[in-house]
């Protein structure tokens, strides 16, 4: 059975987070919330984890997962970014976007997208996300928390514990956090793609 953790939306309890960040230094699978729906996360180097978060959403490796990072100092040592770029990005976090970029020695192997050799990087604008990423000090390798079959991501910390307690560790519930995943854009080619238009507003990047 998931533990499952309620906590206020922008005055997270502290013994919470310090309880949940310990969680997935032990290995833990979580359901957390964030700015642009809730999302499965584990510790950056656990192949259990990333196994776990593959069969939940049936992914093929080829899916980018995402390293979600507290700050623009702890991204930039996980992907290569010019200088073009990096204002960009920095111009838009943090925020409801995921930038895949050339990935870093940093970031483990078996994360790389198989043929580009890329990773997925975002700064979520969420209270209860930032302080569990200050709390564990490190990204949280995430996916968005999407079912197979399913058109819309859960969106209820209830429901989330009640369909996936058998195969998550902890759900931590902060309310509503709405069903629109983030924006993609992928910096990896040269030309800038927009992947998926999402919570993110793309105009900026147009």
């Amino acid at each position: 059975m998931a533990k499952y953790f309620d906590v206020h939306p922008e005055n997270p309890q502290r013994r919470t987070i310090t309880n949940v960040a310990e969680s997935i230094r032990s290995g833990a699978l979580v359901a957390y919330p964030t700015d642009s729906c809730y999302a499965l996360g584990c510790q950056l180097g656990s192949r259990d984890g990333i196994d776990r978060i593959r069969s939940i959403r049936n992914l093929d490796d080829r899916h980018h997962f995402t390293l979600v990072c507290q700050n623009f100092s702890q991204l930039g040592q996980f992907v290569q970014i010019d200088n073009d770029v990096f204002r960009a990005i920095k111009a838009a976090t943090p925020g409801s976007y995921t930038f895949i970029l050339p990935a870093t020695k940093e970031v483990p192997r078996q994360l790389l997208h198989p043929k580009k050799k890329t990773v997925g990087v975002r700064i979520p604008d969420h209270t209860v996300t930032q302080a569990l990423l200050a709390e564990l000090g490190e990204p949280l390798l995430s996916s968005t928390l999407l079912l197979p079959d399913e058109e819309e991501p859960l969106t209820q910390g209830w429901e989330i514990k009640e369909r996936l307690d058998h195969v998550v560790d902890v759900v931590l519930d902060s309310g509503d956090c709405g069903t629109e995943p983030t924006t993609v854009i992928d910096f990896s080619g040269g030309e800038l793609e927009v992947v998926r238009r999402g919570a993110g507003d793309v105009s900026r990047f147009e």
